[in-house]
């Protein structure tokens, strides 16, 4: 391998801070902090907004649409008054 051309692959921690979950992989992504594992390893850390440890959809706590107190419903009966389209034009003679 070319040396100088490849990204600098290596562990990181990620930490989600929404609820304090770290977990190790191997990553090229850019960080300028370092965190210090329980295991004596120092590694460079990297914050998340959100993991699948916090995220709705993998938690099984995501709300679906049709059932948030029948807003799809309000809105079809209000504007969707029909599914056909315009009354088609004459015919001009």
């Amino acid at each position: 391998m070319k040396d100088g051309i490849h990204p600098n692959y290596r562990e990181v921690c990620f930490v989600d801070l929404s609820n304090g979950f770290k977990f190790v992989t191997r990553s090229c992504a850019n960080t300028k902090e370092m965190v210090k594992m329980e295991d004596g390893r120092e590694l460079p850390l990297y914050k998340l907004d959100t993991s699948s440890e916090s995220h709705p959809f993998y938690t099984g706590t995501q709300k679906s649409v049709d059932n948030m107190g029948g807003r799809v419903e309000r809105f079809r009966n209000r504007y969707g008054k029909g599914t056909a389209a315009a009354a088609p034009a004459p015919a001009a003679e």
